[in-house]
């Protein structure tokens, strides 16, 4: 009688929402007295699963597939089943809106550690910074009582233009491989479901929702999946997002390729398909094309809705009488249910969530320190980075400064004070607090220089997004040559310039929803830099963005540091780099085109595609293939700004003679390669390997990137790199046989620091 009052009581504040899963014990059913599930979370999972099925109504099984609220999904109460909570943001957890709208809900605790851009973690070139990123992304979302995160992105860089690529990991595949499986492995460490997104080929904002992508199947599993198929079949993420754009003319919320043949079929993924917001469009291919959960339905997915419109979703009451009048399979509805209680019991209901934490020190130790490791040093002529409150000697200063006086640093650019964290859509987050650059610097270096800042330009003056205010007031009503002509009298005068610039995260730049609308930087920052090289030699120009630009003055500045959106500690991080207390060792995930014309998705591509007369559907070709990025340079022998893997440090690393295991590939071969610091200072260097297939009965890139290492060495140290190639980084797909192909012969295996730096090849042979 006790044992049965005690699991009554259980029960009944479970209804209440007084008590949770995770404080249960292993033994007690959960729920309404008498219809709780028997929750022993040490039973096989799906036993479990199985069991809760058996236990739920077609009425409850429906509710679970589509949501309750903007970020929401229903429960089952009566067994103790709970809700799914939703947060977007690969890069913070997003903050609150009201239940049926998408206006803020006015908390005031639901600010965040926003952690540097996926472009900044994949320039690492670090798969140990994953493994922290996500896990102390997935610490921020237990506390706020997420249960999935609604990313990383995986989409591949195809034209710079996309507005969404600073959300994703680079050009190349292997690369974004590499990174992606130890984030969503950290993620989902702590309980939080990842959600990779998004598939497949939302390779573009502009039309997203109307653009219908047409490529080889050679493109499509060589280039584009990837990095899908190891966040399934690797890291094993629980989610993944279809895109908004078609595929073979179907939409890719229930596009039956993808879902039901790719993602299901041939990958075996048993987790959760869930809709972008406002992606599903038909109740009969939701149901019957391996879609599992809709969100967003009615509205655009940033501001506007309607009103109580959750059971008019396509899964909901008309999936619901579809169902009961025979026209779709309740096994396909159960299908459905058994994932997503899967996806409840490795998370909510896994017994393995803590507490969680926000705001944290070690968040924002993280942040700073993916941010630091993620920078790119471009270019260093002279020596000028990093900053000495000495002038060096071989420094062209432009005043002979009296030595009694300290040296002066002057910062230019709207981006040093402008809140980067707020807007670009779905990862606009509401932080705690933000570190700008100007802020940064003047904390790192007010004690060695004289430092003054000057405006140069106006962009982008606003400071709210979605709800989302900064606070600042960046009004400035000064003419361009009013602001160019200041900064250039103070340049005259300064030992050091740092100009702080680049994109920013407003329509039509680097921005969710929207393209950009040209290569060139804007807000007329060309000519400010110009005028500012011309008037101080030794400038540092430090680019914030998520996309490369053209740079028409990069032969008359001697630094360049590559910066991306580093989020809430993004002033120590660039400070920390600048300074030289952390040496810079990111290295470029994408190629840096010195035009668009280098760029295979303009150049043969039919980028952004071409509107159908007799619909609203465009049609994009992806004429340039397999070649893209790197691939597309190397096959047209262009020289870009930068190449793909192109990164330098305060220090000089010599990469020593390659050597192999085998000259004969059976499964897998072991390269290794002896590497120096040669410099005075401790680095890390990144060893990176391209294999070229010598003789192939179809064409195939001059080198592709299959494997990397990060050293870090002391002054004069030499570590030994290895990194092992396996028969299947050898391969191509076949179209004809669907099949992944290795074909034997000679290969040659590159060794360098980038794409474009590369010693004499190691041969091999595959029998």
């Amino acid at each position: 009688m006790i044992l049965i009052m005690k699991r009554i009581y259980i029960s009944i504040l479970l209804t209440l929402g007084f008590l949770t899963s995770q404080s249960q014990t292993n033994s007690l059913p959960i729920g309404r007295a008498g219809e709780g599930l028997y929750l022993d979370i040490n039973a096989p999972l799906e036993e479990r699963v199985e069991d809760a099925l058996s236990r739920m109504t077609l009425e409850e099984k429906v509710k679970m597939t589509h949501a309750q609220s903007k970020f929401s999904s229903a429960g089952v109460p009566r067994l103790g089943i709970p809700d799914v909570w939703m947060s977007d943001g690969p890069h913070g957890v997003r903050p609150e809106v009201l239940w049926d709208e998408w206006k803020q809900a006015g908390w005031t605790n639901d600010s965040c550690v926003c952690f540097p851009a996926l472009t900044c973690l994949a320039a690492s070139w670090d798969p140990q910074l994953g493994i922290l990123y996500g896990g102390s992304l997935g610490e921020e979302a237990v506390y706020r009582g997420k249960t999935m995160m609604l990313g990383p992105g995986v989409n591949i860089n195809r034209t710079p233009l996309n507005g969404r690529n600073f959300e994703y990991m680079g050009e190349d595949p292997y690369l974004a491989s590499r990174i992606v499986v130890p984030y969503i492995e950290g993620l989902q460490s702590k309980g939080v479901a990842a959600c990779v997104k998004h598939f497949a080929l939302n390779n573009q904002e502009h039309e997203r929702y109307s653009t219908n992508v047409i490529l080889s199947d050679r493109a499509l599993y060589e280039i584009y999946l990837p990095a899908f198929k190891a966040a399934v079949q690797e890291a094993k993420t629980i989610g993944i997002m279809p895109s908004y754009n078609l595929f073979e003319n179907q939409q890719c919320g229930h596009n039956k390729r993808l879902l039901l043949d790719i993602l299901k079929g041939e990958w075996k993924f048993d987790g959760v398909a869930v809709s972008d917001w406002g992606a599903v469009h038909s109740t009969e291919e939701a149901a019957n094309n391996g879609l599992d959960m809709e969100f967003g339905t009615g509205t655009d997915g940033l501001s506007t809705g309607t009103k109580n419109a959750y059971d008019s979703y396509y899964l909901a009451l008309p999936y619901l009488k579809g169902l009961k009048e025979g026209k779709y399979s309740v096994e396909g509805l159960n299908d459905k249910v058994r994932r997503i209680l899967r996806f409840v019991f490795r998370t909510s209901m896994s017994g393995k969530r803590g507490y969680g934490s926000f705001c944290s020190d070690e968040h924002y130790a993280a942040a700073r320190k993916i941010g630091a490791e993620g920078i790119v040093l471009l270019k260093n002529d002279r020596g000028l980075l990093p900053l000495s409150a000495t002038v060096h000697r071989d420094l062209s200063a432009p005043v002979r400064r009296d030595s009694s006086r300290r040296p002066s640093l002057l910062i230019v650019g709207e981006n040093a004070i402008k809140m980067l964290t707020v807007g670009g859509g779905s990862s606009n987050l509401k932080v705690q607090h933000e570190t700008t650059p100007l802020d940064g610097i003047r904390e790192r270096f007010s004690k060695d220089f004289d430092i003054t800042f000057c405006r140069g330009y106006v962009g982008d003056t606003t400071g709210e997004y979605d709800g989302v205010i900064t606070g600042q007031n960046l009004e400035d009503n000064r003419t361009p040559s009013e602001l160019i002509n200041e900064a250039v009298a103070a340049a005259r005068k300064a030992d050091y310039v740092i100009f702080i610039g680049g994109l920013n995260k407003k329509w039509n730049q680097d921005c969710e929803g929207a393209d950009r609308l040209s290569y060139s930087l804007p807000y007329g920052q060309d000519a400010l830099i110009e005028a500012l090289a011309s008037a101080n030699k030794n400038l540092v120009v430090v680019s914030i963005s998520g996309n490369a630009y053209q740079m028409p003055w990069v032969s008359r500045v001697p630094s360049v540091l590559q910066c991306w959106f580093l989020g809430s500690e993004a002033g120590h991080s660039i400070a920390d780099v600048l300074s030289g207390d952390v040496n810079p060792s990111g290295h470029l995930p994408y190629t840096w085109y010195s035009t668009l014309e280098q760029c295979g998705a303009h150049a043969e591509g039919e980028y952004p595609g071409t509107k159908r007369a007799d619909s609203n559907i465009w049609d994009e070709n992806y004429n340039e293939d397999i070649f893209v990025g790197y691939r597309y340079v190397d096959k047209k022998k262009l020289t870009p700004t930068f190449p793909f893997g192109h990164g330098l440090s305060y220090t000089q690393f010599k990469i020593g003679k390659a050597s192999v295991s085998s000259s004969v590939m059976n499964e897998s071969v072991t390269v290794s390669v002896p590497v120096t610091n040669i410099g005075k200072v401790e680095g890390s260097e990144v060893v990176q390997l391209y294999v070229s297939d010598v003789k192939s009965t179809l064409p195939r890139p001059v080198r592709e990137l299959k494997g990397f290492a990060k050293v870090k060495l002391q002054p004069g140290e030499t570590k030994t790199a290895t990194i092992t190639l396996t028969r299947d980084a050898l391969a191509f797909f076949n179209p004809q046989r669907h099949e992944w192909q290795v074909e034997p012969g000679k290969f040659q295996l590159y060794i360098g620091n980038s794409s474009r730096n590369l010693a004499s090849p190691i041969k091999i042979t595959v029998e």
